[in-house]
């Protein structure tokens, strides 16, 4: 099939025939417009899909910041619900080493006073300002640090009061039997000769409880040439006491030991001729004689 065209000019009419691609022309220009057309439209639904997500995540975002509100006015609440305790504990703590400096005479050298923050919301939680919930904090470690300050000072101070006392030695190293042979020069019971006895034996029934003149600390619990079955303590400023020939031992070096605490069992054992128990006092590594601190009072 073909077209003709005929084209009216001055000149006359001009006859115009066109091929085939002209006349394909007018079937690519509504094809183009149709694919422009559907390549706004998808552009057009891509940016409402966009604009649809955005939305979206901007109202999730919304919600999550909602959430960790709530998330955080609780832990804060919960947080507050701590402090409160802390302070409770804090303050009975306080109360605690005002009557321990009492009993002890030294409430006029011991502060454990301070504020005590009362009263608050009606509703735990409500209205909470981190910033101020933080110096409280702050404040209350404060009081603790101060508190256990004073508490460890306030308890070196109270041993001391009585440590002269508990390492005193004084009295007997049993509870009842009687003093067999003195410190000094005797005839040795083995061979006859004049030997010096460096301790004071005190004889009893075997069996019998050895105590501790003084407390301190063990320092040997075992055999020793001579002296059988052997406890030693030392008190402290260069003072030691020993216990010799015992039967069995209730102590182990290192045990720290209370004035009047059993420490051993009356025996025979090591260079001896029956139970009793060798008492010795050393100063300065030196035995001394024991006389004086078993007869004297105690401290």
């Amino acid at each position: 099939m073909s077209v003709t065209v005929f084209i009216q000019g001055r000149n006359g009419a001009t006859r115009w025939q066109p091929g085939k691609r002209w006349l394909l022309l007018p079937v690519l220009l509504i094809a183009a417009g149709t694919g422009l057309y559907q390549y706004g439209a998808k552009l057009v639904q891509q940016q409402q899909m966009n604009t649809d997500g955005e939305r979206a995540a901007r109202q999730a975002q919304k919600q999550q910041l909602i959430e960790l509100k709530g998330a955080t006015e609780s832990q804060l609440t919960v947080l507050v619900t701590h402090v409160a305790l802390m302070q409770a504990k804090l303050t009975r703590l306080e109360a605690l080493g005002l009557q321990v400096a009492k009993n002890n005479k030294l409430e006029d050298q011991f502060d454990f006073s301070s504020t005590v923050g009362v009263g608050g919301l009606s509703e735990l939680g409500a209205g909470i300002e981190l910033e101020q919930l933080i110096v409280d904090m702050d404040k209350l470690v404060s009081r603790i640090d101060n508190s256990n300050v004073q508490l460890s000072i306030l308890e070196t101070v109270s041993s001391n009061l009585h440590i002269d006392e508990e390492r005193y030695i004084s009295g007997q190293p049993i509870l009842k039997g009687w003093l067999s042979s003195p410190y000094g020069l005797r005839n040795d019971p083995f061979n006859g000769r004049r030997t010096m006895h460096k301790g004071i034996d005190f004889a009893a029934k075997e069996g019998t409880n050895v105590i501790a003149t003084a407390s301190g600390v063990v320092t040997w619990a075992g055999k020793m040439f001579g002296y059988g079955e052997l406890v030693e303590i030392d008190h402290g400023n260069g003072l030691l006491t020993r216990y010799g020939h015992n039967k069995s031992l209730l102590v182990t070096v290192g045990d720290v030991i209370a004035k009047g605490e059993n420490i051993a069992k009356m025996g025979s054992t090591g260079r001896s001729t029956g139970p009793h128990v060798h008492y010795e006092v050393l100063r300065g590594g030196q035995q001394i004689d024991p006389l004086k601190y078993v007869y004297r009072k105690a401290g």
